[in-house]
């Protein structure tokens, strides 16, 4: 009975899950153009899920070794049951192997329902309580129907007419599987994110996060530039539809694992953020529908059932209701922190500033200070409308060479906004006094810098970020120099990592870094630390952005100091809440973000937090009754500075000369 009855379910159950994926497909081609690679993503695809994935994956151990059994075993196990029960090729050897497959499955589901007995509050609930349950049954059904194919079981012992009920509830258990393992695979449902999930890697937008190296994934952080000059396209994304096909692609693999919600310093604050959320509110407007259905965290404050959308209707709408609010986009502190811990590498923080893009710039719907800021960068160069002229002001007693005069020179210094900024001149004026004692050979725009366009950028305002970056690049280009360096990570990334579409292709270095190359090189010399206890704040975008977590540490261990490291540090440090333009959106929320850095800050126990970004410095400064000082790391290595003697700078001048065949790059 079963040999008549396996087969049938087998291939009905693959020529549903075909309807399914093309179904499905479908609504992911909804979406605009983008170009990739069919057949080399599609070779990347083993690589990428059982190497890049797992990279994020395993910093789990627990959950990391139960994908393997359980997803592992599942590709196993249907690859055989298809050949050994749908195709009849039953040797022992198959069988065997077939029931491996499902027993490595079967723990892995066992691991799967213990994590789903008392699920913490990130996790989704709804269908998901029912997974354990289905891969159970999938897992136990093919191991049973197996047993006699490998001879554990006589042959004929579920095919006789007085085992007709047992063959019937085994096939109910087996259909039961196939079911949620291919039907819903494709359909909907708790297992989608497997189908969704492979293709997102093999299609995803940014493949150059995958790497080739050992260590696994790679960074790609820079936002994508708009065609301005292309009138067809749309400028950001009004509805689902407008996002490309591998986009709405990776919004449909989400696993709804909370990962990002539980990293989101704007969920954390009680702002109406919570990004597992977002990427659901955007699968249902794909689709159509409403968020009903939806059986995880809602935003903070905004109970679900209350957003509806469909493809080709606004995301955020005017009036009625929309897919999504505007304060939930601009709550955003566009911090990667969701992005970094996403097992499935989706794309949040593109997503929002893509939809920022169409509020700013077709509907310039930009909140608070928001219209302020832009156009004050529109008419001054900078966002707090001061005068150009005056950007050089705080260093009137320090003579600094400017590129105008030398027009070549080994470090172009740039400043950045913080030039008009009180507290982070005193940075800047620490940052030149080191360069000085090292004598490094630098220089300044001076009045010819302007604002690099990150805060533009990040309220979606791509006009003014290109035109703002397109001057810099024409002043850039008329001078000579080795490489940039800024003590503000947010011009250090966009420089690196965002002017290069634009034509723009610099070294640039943040100021740690920088300066760790000169300790190295022996060029700085430091008395010992005779402070109290210190802690580092990681800036988010010189830590999850560009990777830099140990320079900034390498400074303060030259320096003396023995870093008491805050629970969350390094890629999983919390936000100070200064990005992606928040303090001027400035979305109301239950607590504030830099008050609840400062209280991690004051649970290491450190007197002092260091610091390297001025919008860190600023937000954590800005804490009431702060329990900690915040210094920068220049001033930090300005206040330690020894005068070294003749004889020390003259071999490190030979050290670093012997060491550097400095190649002259023309910019």
């Amino acid at each position: 009975m079963l040999e008549t009855l396996l087969p049938i379910l087998i291939f009905t159950a693959l020529a549903l899950a075909v309807i399914g994926a093309v179904r499905r497909i479908r609504l992911w081609r909804q979406g605009r153009p983008s170009r990739v690679n069919l057949f080399k993503g599609l070779v990347a695809l083993p690589r990428r899920y059982l190497v890049d994935l797992h990279h994020v994956v395993g910093r789990d151990k627990m959950i990391s070794n139960t994908h393997v059994a359980t997803a592992g075993g599942f590709v196993a196990a249907a690859v055989l049951m298809i050949l050994v029960h749908g195709l009849g090729i039953a040797n022992p050897l198959l069988g065997g192997l077939l029931l491996l497959a499902s027993a490595s499955m079967f723990v892995g589901s066992l691991f799967v329902a213990r994590r789903r007995l008392n699920p913490p509050a990130r996790l989704s609930k709804g269908p998901w309580m029912r997974l354990p349950k289905s891969l159970m049954a999938f897992s136990i059904g093919v191991f049973l129907i197996t047993l006699p194919t490998v001879g554990l079981l006589p042959e004929g012992l579920l095919e006789g007419s007085s085992s007709w009920l047992l063959a019937l509830v085994l096939a109910g258990v087996v259909a039961w599987g196939l079911g949620e393992m291919f039907f819903g695979m494709t359909w909907g449902g708790p297992m989608k994110h497997a189908f969704a999930g492979a293709l997102h890697l093999a299609f995803h937008r940014r493949a150059e996060r995958f790497s080739t190296k050992k260590g696994g994934a790679g960074r790609s952080t820079g936002l994508k530039a708009l065609n301005l000059e292309d009138e067809a396209a749309p400028l950001g994304v009004e509805k689902p539809a407008d996002f490309t096909w591998n986009q709405l692609l990776g919004f449909d693999a989400c696993v709804q694992c909370g990962r990002c919600e539980a990293v989101c310093p704007a969920f954390a604050a009680g702002q109406p953020l919570n990004p597992k959320k977002l990427i659901q509110d955007m699968v249902v407007g794909m689709a159509g529908g409403s968020d009903a259905a939806y059986a995880g965290s809602p935003y903070p404050g905004k109970p679900v059932g209350e957003h509806a959308g469909s493809p080709h209707g606004p995301i955020v709408a005017l009036e009625g209701k929309a897919l999504v609010d505007a304060d939930t986009l601009w709550s955003c502190t566009t911090c990667r922190a969701c992005v970094e811990e996403c097992p499935m590498m989706i794309e949040h923080v593109d997503a929002i500033v893509d939809m920022r893009r169409h509020l700013t710039l077709e509907r310039g719907k930009t909140p608070n200070k928001g219209a302020e800021v832009l156009d004050n960068l529109i008419a001054t160069d900078n966002p707090g409308g001061f005068d150009p002229g005056s950007r050089l002001n705080w260093a009137a007693d320090l003579n600094l060479p400017l590129m105008s005069d030398i027009k070549q020179v080994d470090v172009l210094l740039w400043l950045g906004d913080g030039a008009f900024d009180m507290r982070n001149q005193r940075t800047l004026r620490a940052l030149v006094k080191v360069l000085r004692a090292a004598e490094v050979d630098f220089a300044v725009l001076g009045t010819e810098e302007r604002d690099s366009g990150d805060v533009a950028r990040r309220l979606g305002d791509e006009a003014t970020f290109q035109s703002l970056a397109k001057r810099n690049i024409d002043t850039l280009a008329k001078y000579r120099f080795l490489q940039i360096v800024t003590c503000d990570p947010h011009s250090f990334h966009v420089l690196g990592n965002e002017y290069g579409e634009l034509g723009g292709h610099y070294e640039v270095r943040h100021h740690s870094t920088f300066i760790a190359e000169l300790f190295d090189a022996g060029r700085l010399t430091f008395a010992p630390w005779k402070g109290g206890s210190v802690t580092y704040h990681d800036p988010c975008y010189l830590g999850r952005y560009n990777g830099e977590f140990d320079a900034p540490r390498n400074v303060l261990k030259a320096l003396g100091i023995e870093v008491k490291e805050m629970e969350r540090s390094g890629f999983r440090s919390r936000c100070c809440g200064g990005g992606g333009g928040a303090p001027i959106t400035d979305i109301p929320g239950e607590r504030r973000i830099p008050d609840m850095r400062m209280n991690d800050v004051k649970e290491s126990g450190a007197e002092l937090v260091a610091v390297g970004c001025p919008q860190c410095t600023a937000m954590l400064e800005g804490v009431v009754d702060a329990s900690a000082e915040v210094r920068d790391i220049a001033e930090l290595v300005a206040d330690a500075l020894v005068e070294r003697s003749a004889d020390d700078v003259s071999g490190a001048s030979r050290r670093t000369t012997a060491s550097t065949t400095a190649e002259e790059v023309i910019v």
